[in-house]
């Protein structure tokens, strides 16, 4: 295995993970002057992966104050969940363009299992704007990262680098990177749903053997920021020989999820019992055996959110609260076995276990949740290297997202299930906020010095890990929906924040 060295490149700044929180910090770097950046990931190429994602006022927010251009490039990009989309064919366009607005704005409807509406969303940029002072959209994740990375220099985003190793070089005042080149596409098992012959058993280990036909070439940066994802290689790296050994690897949150995203062609009687009792005049609606508010765990209770396509189809995500063995070496049609199963445990009516049982096998997906948390306080998840005595354990335990020149953003330090709509919208915080710090770094010219960088890393975490907590608080728990008052409560504290008060904060 030969290593090609370069040292006469020194970057400033490389980020590893060309994700939209990578490509963000990226953008906030090159706004802040700093050029010298280049931001590798291990994809062979950019291909269109992922589903959607909403970018809340939060997320939108951090997003303007790190490039107002990124901002408006991206509400560009946006569609509305569910809405017609545009695209270069004319035809389409013009048939878009012939449809009349529709009266309302459209809403995410959540019902109990009788029909009965319990709280109705709206997904229009506008409403959220008048309430929270920022709007909401609803972008594929391939479009968010592939707006964001036209934003930057071609050669500054590199694809085929995949990480295995990161060395201090104390000598040289920098980092290095070692990166292989894949020779194929590995299945993330934290970030994809997967079907029944690419079950998530796997997982990559930074101290896998490189193949000796493959070059590794290395890179050397002032300073590494990852952002490689909830399964990062940089974490690995980090943790393992740390007291924060145990949780290099992200663990199971305790959910999953089941979906068909489309079913075939189903009995107009269903359909028309689907639409008259649930559907109405929303696309999307969220079901579960709730009263308005109840004192019971929101959270483990089975969810079946439907969302209407074209005529007579019908989609379905099921998320429920299981062991992880449940799921190791289901095929679809257990898979809907299953699904069934947890339905009638949970009261839901015929219709809606018809629905399951008329899904296509071949259709039927499977996705466990994985969590890296920002705090721990279970005492039988303590390293057994910390000083503890065995009756009395420390309330908080925090791993650490720096070690010297490297620093952890998004799932990378904090990745967390989905419920809340958060991982990227945390994500865009943390690339503000780091991209302000190194900026801060550059104007002061302490590249060399380890305790300015320390410092700042830790005023980013400072700043950073108390609201995450509450955030994967409130994924985990679903405290907000325990009353309307914690409901509104908690989307004062996420969205109405002023980042103008974030960044002061950072300086």
């Amino acid at each position: 295995m030969a290593f090609f060295c370069f040292m006469e490149k020194i970057y400033d700044v490389v980020i590893v993970g060309a994700g939209p929180v990578g490509l963000a910090t990226a953008i906030g770097l090159r706004k802040h002057g700093i050029e010298n950046v280049l931001v590798i990931d291990q994809t062979r190429a950019f291909r269109q992966v992922g589903h959607g994602l909403d970018l809340l006022p939060n997320g939108l927010k951090a997003l303007k104050c790190l490039d107002s251009n990124a901002y408006e490039e991206v509400r560009k990009t946006s569609v509305r969940l569910f809405n017609p989309q545009q695209s270069n064919n004319e035809k389409t366009v013009k048939t878009n363009q012939e449809q009349k607005p529709p009266n309302t704005s459209p809403r995410w409807v959540y019902k109990n299992l009788q029909g009965q509406l319990i709280r109705s969303i709206p997904l229009g940029f506008d409403d959220w704007f008048k309430d929270y002072g920022e709007g909401r959209v609803s972008v594929p994740w391939y479009d968010l990262q592939r707006t964001l990375r036209h934003l930057l220099p071609q050669e500054q985003v590199q694809a085929n680098h995949r990480c295995i190793d990161v060395v201090d070089e104390p000598e040289n005042g920098c980092v290095r990177i070692d990166c292989v080149s894949n020779t194929s596409i590995e299945t993330n098992p934290y970030g994809h749903w997967t079907n029944e012959d690419k079950h998530n058993n796997t997982q990559f280990e930074s101290s896998n053997p490189v193949p000796k036909q493959l070059e590794t070439k290395s890179l050397r940066a002032k300073l590494i920021i990852a952002a490689d994802g909830i399964n990062s290689t940089i974490r690995k790296v980090l943790y393992k020989d740390s007291p924060y050994r145990d949780f290099a690897q992200p663990k199971y949150s305790g959910f999953t999820a089941i979906s068909c995203m489309e079913t075939a062609e189903i009995p107009s009687e269903l359909w028309t019992e689907l639409q008259d009792k649930f559907f109405q005049d929303s696309s999307i609606v969220t079901l579960s055996n709730d009263q308005v508010f109840s004192d019971q765990p929101w959270i483990e209770k089975p969810r079946l959110m439907l969302f209407r396509k074209r005529s007579s189809q019908v989609g379905y995500i099921i998320t429920l609260a299981l062991p992880l063995d449940l799921l190791q070496g289901k095929s679809g049609s257990s898979l809907i076995n299953l699904a069934v199963q947890e339905l009638e445990k949970g009261g839901f009516p015929h219709i809606l276990k018809q629905l399951v049982r008329s899904s296509p096998p071949t259709n039927m997906q499977q996705r466990p949740y994985y969590i890296h948390r920002a705090t721990i306080s279970d005492p039988i998840q303590i390293p057994s290297k910390i000083d503890i005595n065995t009756d009395e354990y420390p309330v908080k335990f925090q791993p650490s997202w720096s070690s010297g020149r490297v620093v952890l953003v998004g799932d990378a330090a904090h990745g967390m299930p989905p419920f809340t709509a958060q991982g990227a919208n945390q994500g865009l915080e943390d690339a503000l906020a780091i991209a302000t710090i190194i900026a801060n770094i550059a104007l002061e010219n302490n590249w060399d010095d380890k305790q300015a960088i320390a410092t700042a890393f830790e005023k980013y975490e400072h700043l950073r890990r108390p609201f995450v907590t509450y955030v994967q608080k409130a994924t985990l728990t679903g405290f907000p929906h325990s009353s309307n008052e914690k409901w509104q409560e908690y989307h004062q504290q996420v969205y109405c924040r002023n980042f103008d008060q974030v960044v002061e904060a950072l300086l």
